[in-house]
């Protein structure tokens, strides 16, 4: 690698870059940080907004650098006063056309465009506004756009296209005109939009965030007639540290539980329970598909983005969805039914919160098809239902709004003592924790299946060839005798090639996951922002090193998830398992 590089010569120092990076990655090898608001490593490239410029020896206009490469001898200045005069002008000019509400924008303390402007001293309103902006649209379950703190760097657009290949929004009118909308301006929840929250994710104001329900469940915590319980999903013990301050990948599974009772749960339960329940009834599923002649290869329907996506790109492969809930949603119907009964408590009087790395399960929550609750009991006792149906899960939060609460209560989650979830349902086993990263479920999956049909143990219950972040990964497991291949993606770009195969008829696959967002629900677009490759890896070996710690590896190991099965749902796709844990999808038009 050494004699591939070229030297170059920044503020005065003479470095060694590599010739492929950019002016940017080229200077932040050297430990020169230049701003930049269009430009995102991997995400997009447009040079657009004009903060990103530099001084190159002999070159009459300043360079782009995000768009420019270095060439050997090149001589760049960084800061000259120059430069600093035409990045403070770029951003003075995106500055006239924004509004003043830092202090109640829910990105204040995580806006890109805030801190360039308070790193260039940018003090005074040096341009008068002239766009007007229509109302922010809020028709989306988990999205908001805002179009007056757009500054068009085309970030959104970009990983909408080309990383998740949706293309739910775009640029549209011309010059002073120009704005990020979707098809015929429609708002998002009448758009193509999966609502992964890709898009909030990489942008690096508040244009587009999630849609905040905090209030909502600090209003049912205060309310003493109501039992409020939570759910944590796995990826956010590994990114919630993040959130606060801490390193990137720091788990903080114990003291996020401690955190979340100082905020007035009144019982802290683990998605991993269902993780490991799902995996129960999708094992046995696909085992069935198998055994049986079902459609194949069957596909995981854990991620809400990804049955968004399916629904209306590809609604003729819905067959192949297990007809699995996710984790989240089989949480919400045994917690109003199985624990609910067993604390005494009637679905009117409790309210179910889950925290998630993803805005697409505040949709998934709001399905007509997630009531499999209220269905039991209205069988079971009229007279304790409520007068109306009501949802399995009432609220969905993300980590970032989880991390906004825990500071509005002056928690300092690095001094909580850990404790542990509460039984039952926050028993969980290592397979259930890897289900918050790429390749896991199918991880997870392979654990279970392999000792279900083999009746003995595996030698290495590590499936290491369906880790890692490569775009598709495959693999070949012997199960009863027989090949069982497999394949994994992440990101819907990627989800594509395989559904492409599966349509052609020529898909090699007897089982596949598919995860809507980059790395799986480490990468989630509730996660949170700009997490770059190595943050999101960094949460996933989080993952992976709780996974060893625990002391039982296996979803059908897990005591709790046995005695649920004894005691209510008596055994996987029974006639109770379908009615609560199971559901249906359909073609949605758009």
């Amino acid at each position: 690698m050494e004699e591939q590089l070229i030297e170059i010569t920044i503020d005065g120092q003479n470095v060694r870059v590599d010739p492929s990076a950019n002016i940017v990655e080229a200077c932040a090898h050297a430990g020169v940080k230049i701003p930049t608001l269009c430009y995102l490593k991997g995400i997009s490239q447009n040079a657009s907004c004009g903060v990103c410029v530099v001084e190159v020896e002999g070159a009459k206009s300043l360079v782009r650098s995000c768009v420019q490469k270095p060439v050997p001898g090149m001589k760049i200045r960084t800061s000259s006063p120059r430069v600093i005069r035409a990045r403070k002008t770029a951003v003075e000019l995106l500055l006239a056309n924004h509004p003043d509400d830092c202090l109640s924008c829910i990105r204040s303390d995580t806006c890109e465009l805030h801190t360039i402007a308070n790193i260039l001293e940018v003090r005074a309103d040096r341009f008068p506004g002239y766009k007007k902006y229509p109302m922010p649209d809020t028709t989306s379950e988990g999205i908001v756009r805002d179009d007056s703190k757009c500054i068009l760097c085309g970030r959104c657009v970009a990983v909408c296209e080309e990383t998740q290949g949706v293309h739910a929004i775009a640029f549209s009118g011309r010059g002073a005109r120009t704005r990020v909308s979707t098809f015929l301006d429609r708002g998002l929840a009448q758009s193509a939009c999966v609502q992964c929250g890709q898009c909030s994710v990489v942008c690096p104001t508040g244009a587009i965030t999630e849609k905040d329900e905090s209030r909502e469940v600090f209003s049912a915590i205060e309310d003493p007639r109501l039992t409020v319980v939570v759910q944590t999903a796995p990826a956010i013990r590994a990114s919630l540290g993040e959130a606060l301050g801490l390193p990137a990948g720091s788990l903080v599974t114990g003291q996020m539980v401690a955190a979340l009772r100082r905020l007035g749960f009144n019982r802290v339960f683990d998605t991993q329970f269902t993780a490991d329940l799902t995996i129960m009834e999708e094992g046995s599923e696909l085992l069935e598909r198998l055994s049986k002649g079902g459609t194949l290869p069957m596909i995981t329907s854990c991620s809400p983005g990804w049955i968004n996506f399916i629904e209306g790109f590809y609604p003729d492969l819905l067959s192949h969805l297990s007809t699995c809930k996710s984790p989240q949603q089989m949480f919400g119907s045994v917690a109003k039914t199985y624990y609910a009964k067993k604390a005494g408590l009637t679905p009117d009087h409790m309210r179910v919160v889950s925290i998630m790395p993803c805005t697409a399960k505040k949709y998934e929550a709001r399905r007509k098809e997630m009531d499999g609750a209220w269905g039991w009991w209205k069988e079971q006792d009229p007279g304790k239902v409520p007068a109306r149906p009501f949802f399995d899960v009432d609220w969905a939060l993300t980590t970032r709004e989880l991390a906004r609460m825990i500071k509005l209560a002056g928690i300092d989650i690095s001094r909580l003592p850990e404790e542990e979830f509460d039984d039952p349902l926050g028993q969980s086993t290592g397979a259930g924790t890897i289900f918050g990263t790429t390749g896991g479920v199918m991880e997870a999956a392979l654990r279970t299946v392999y000792e279900l049909v083999e009746k003995k143990p595996l030698e290495n219950i590590e499936f290491t060839k369906v880790r890692g972040f490569e775009a598709i990964k495959t693999a070949e497991v012997v199960v009863g005798g027989s090949p069982v291949r497999v394949a994994v993606a992440h990101g819907l770009a990627n989800a594509r090639v395989l559904l492409d195969e599966i349509r052609a008829g020529k898909s090699p696959y007897h089982f596949i996951e598919i995860m809507s967002c980059p790395g799986g629900c480490v990468g989630g677009g509730g996660q949170p922002v700009l997490a770059d490759l190595e943050k999101k890896l960094a949460r996933s070996q989080a993952l992976y090193e709780e996974d060893r710690k625990l002391a039982i590896r296996k979803s059908h190991e897990n005591p709790a998830v046995r005695a649920l099965y004894q005691e209510f749902l008596g055994k996987p796709l029974g006639h109770l398992s379908h009615e609560l844990l199971h559901t249906s999808y359909k073609a949605r038009v758009f």
